[in-house]
């Protein structure tokens, strides 16, 4: 019996299906974020003459800022309802992350809300990226040496 209404609870509470819908607009979002990205490449490569890799930094850095600031407007969280995946998948997810949790712990003050909050959900995520590029390294390292 207890079963039974377990069953049906989560049968009522799982998400809609809509697979072909979510993932058209994840591909449709996801796209448009590298075709922003590669616009404002060329962009600064061209117009502003940054070579390959400073144009590079600059175009995270503002796709970053940009992530962040729809964050603290609001806008992407609507944004995210509707593109899905696209919106989380590209770098823009990560700064979503470290500016909703910052924007959490505000009211703890700067150390002990932002700081502390901030990472809350992408520590574990910079965690297993620097262990892996550490080790991943230090293998390419030793395969030089064969």
């Amino acid at each position: 019996m207890k079963s039974q209404r377990l069953s049906e609870a989560a049968r009522r509470s799982a998400p809609a299906r809509g697979s072909w819908k979510k993932t058209l607009a994840a591909f449709v979002s996801g796209g448009t974020i590298g075709l922003i990205g590669q616009g404002l490449l060329e962009l600064m490569q061209r117009v502003l003459g940054l070579d390959a890799q400073a144009a590079a930094g600059a175009m995270v850095m503002v796709i970053v800022f940009a992530a962040a600031l729809l964050t603290g407007l609001g806008i992407y969280d609507k944004l995210a309802q509707i593109c899905g995946a696209g919106l989380f998948i590209p770098i823009s997810g990560f700064a979503n992350s470290l500016t909703a949790c910052a924007m959490e712990g505000r009211s703890e003050g700067p150390i002990y809300g932002i700081g502390s909050t901030m990472f809350k959900l992408a520590g574990s995520v910079l965690t297993y990226g620097i262990v892996a590029a550490y080790t991943l390294g230090i293998v390419r390292w030793a395969v030089s040496f064969l």
